[in-house]
């Protein structure tokens, strides 16, 4: 007779960290995927400073949030990526701060067992991100400081996403 081995999965990991230190994308996509045999894809996603927006040349932005409100912010919207694509790690790395042109701003990284599931669960976590989550942006241009004011085309990639069913 056969036993049967019950083998416990291990547990979906999620890792929201809002920070002013660069972070290393090897090293946070090793530890989203570390000892987890059941990961076949894992797509991320950084986003840069440029050094060019809206016509004007940029020195410097400086994105400011506001603490606790941002982190959960950023949790609701991975929960909901989590209730429409299975899921079996999500890390997602926001910088503030001041920040130069090529300087890593963002990292949105999904894993899960097939490649369908960690882009669009990546694409929607970013698409919503830019939307609802509390995060103000100043550039330093020649012509002097200015606020970067939210974009349509971003209210349109999130707006997708209500007409998109889950993955699942």
């Amino acid at each position: 007779m056969n036993a049967a081995l019950e083998v416990k999965a291990p547990e979906a990991r999620t890792e929201i960290r809002v920070q002013q230190a660069d972070f290393d994308l090897s090293r946070e996509v090793a530890r989203l995927r570390e000892g987890d045999g059941r990961v076949g894809a894992v797509v991320s996603f950084v986003g840069t400073v440029r050094d060019l927006n809206d016509g004007s040349a940029v020195s410097e932005m400086e994105l400011e949030h506001y603490p606790g409100m941002t982190e959960k912010a950023l949790e609701d919207i991975v929960a909901q990526a989590r209730a429409r694509w299975a899921l079996f790690g999500v890390t997602v790395l926001h910088r503030v701060g001041p920040l130069t042109p090529l300087d890593q701003i963002v990292l949105v990284a999904c894993a899960s067992a097939h490649r369908g599931e960690a882009f669009a669960a990546c694409e929607f976590i970013m698409d919503y991100l830019k939307t609802d989550a509390p995060f103000w942006k100043k550039e330093q241009t020649p012509q002097g400081a200015r606020w970067v004011d939210a974009r349509a085309s971003d209210d349109s990639a999130k707006a997708k996403w209500t007409t998109m069913g889950s993955g699942r």
